[in-house]
């Protein structure tokens, strides 16, 4: 595996435009443009020294709805490693461009809570391409640590659509499984703005065209603007803050796009230490599991 030192972390707004690159007839042919077909690049990206900013904290908790605290959210890392995520998915030899992309899973393991102001060292490297119903999925994969020490690790799991290969690909998360029981009641109703996909952008760095308005949502192919999976994810551990033990893994199915402006309804039940949780509205759009660190 090649491994690549970056200073500091990328800019995000020049790699959305080399992601959508791809889309321009023929431009996946120049050597610097990812979507020339091939294999995942066997690439790993690090960062060292990730800062964890208390104003940057503090916006994205008042987004997502969590209590301040002198430690981090769960998802909050996601947001240092995006940057890196996205750098990856703009490499040349990135078999495809990343607009267009469906993010329907992610996983991730808090070992212990990240306090405000511990730097954070990042890994991110994708794994190779895996057979599904609905074309192909492959994963990125982020370890955070302080020092020597691993405390945060991710997997988010995302879908090439097209050309399926007709098998069920990986074996179904603990959130799908979750799922294939009875529906659980709701406890809470969300009313979701229309705003929400720029507000949560402002704070997390992604700025998918999904996410920004319904014009650019449309082009893409979607009714209206969608809410970011990771923001519904990021609600969903808010809303279960008090619950939730110092370490533990959150495994979520993205199942359907959460349209803005939208109102929907979120539950949750424990059993057996766990917790599984949902958000829905006339349909389902994400089933979750935590599982207690072992």
């Amino acid at each position: 595996m090649t491994a690549r030192e970056l200073r500091t972390a990328p800019k995000v707004l020049p790699l959305y435009a080399r992601a959508a690159a791809p889309l321009v007839p023929g431009a996946s042919h120049l050597p610097f443009v990812p979507g020339g077909g091939g294999e995942i690049p066997d690439l790993e990206l690090r960062l060292s020294d990730a800062p964890v900013e208390p104003a940057r904290v503090a916006a994205y908790a008042k987004v997502c709805g969590f209590t301040l605290r002198d430690t981090v959210p769960a998802t909050y890392p996601h947001v240092l490693a995006f940057p890196l995520h996205m750098a990856l998915m703009a490499d040349g030899r990135f078999p495809f461009g990343a607009i267009g992309l469906v993010h329907v899973g992610n996983r991730i393991e808090q070992r212990r809570p990240v306090r405000i102001g511990e730097p954070l060292s990042l890994r991110v490297r994708a794994s190779g391409l895996e057979p599904h119903p609905r074309g192909r999925t492959f994963s990125i994969l982020t370890e955070a640590l302080v020092g020597d020490e691993p405390v945060w690790e991710e997997t988010s799991t995302i879908l090439r659509r097209g050309g399926g290969g007709g098998a069920d690909g990986a074996p179904a998360p603990a959130a799908a499984k979750a799922a294939e029981h009875e529906p659980l009641p709701a406890s809470a109703e969300w009313h979701l703005p229309g705003d929400l996909g720029r507000r949560y952008a402002a704070v997390s760095g992604d700025r998918n065209p999904i996410h920004m308005h319904a014009l650019t949502a449309k082009a893409l192919g979607f009714p209206r603007a969608i809410a970011h999976g990771m923001w519904t994810k990021a609600r969903c551990l808010a809303a279960l803050e008090p619950r939730l033990p110092a370490a533990y893994s959150v495994d979520v199915r993205f199942r359907r796009p959460l349209l803005l402006p939208g109102t929907v309804e979120f539950g949750s039940s424990a059993a057996d230490g766990a917790i599984d949780f949902f958000v829905r509205g006339a349909e389902p759009h994400l089933d979750g599991r935590v599982e207690p660190a072992s």
